[in-house]
């Protein structure tokens, strides 16, 4: 993972990027993914990050990061596109 970062670190200089975009597009990206990985559930995301809810709140504010972007990601599918499971329970006998 760290050469990954070094690699991404390097195109990013090399390309020119201000170093006020590159932090904000990481902090975006960042808790994006950690939003995403609760759901969008928000007092769990900063919990993980170890902040208040109030401050990721106003930090999503500030990084132009809509928690309906993130949840619209994870709903689920209409039931026409959902895949079918068999509805057969197994029976058990008693005796």
């Amino acid at each position: 993972m760290r050469r990954e970062l070094d690699s991404l670190v390097t195109q990013m200089h090399s390309s020119g990027m201000r170093y006020e975009d590159a932090v904000r597009d990481f902090k975006r990206q960042y808790l994006r993914e950690v939003l995403i990985a609760h759901r969008g559930n928000q007092c769990k995301a900063a919990e993980e990050l170890g902040m208040h809810r109030n401050t990721l709140s106003r930090a999503m504010a500030e990084l132009d990061l809509d928690l309906a972007e993130v949840r619209a990601g994870l709903k689920r599918p209409p039931r026409s596109e959902r895949p079918l499971y068999s509805a057969v329970r197994p029976v058990y006998r008693q005796g």
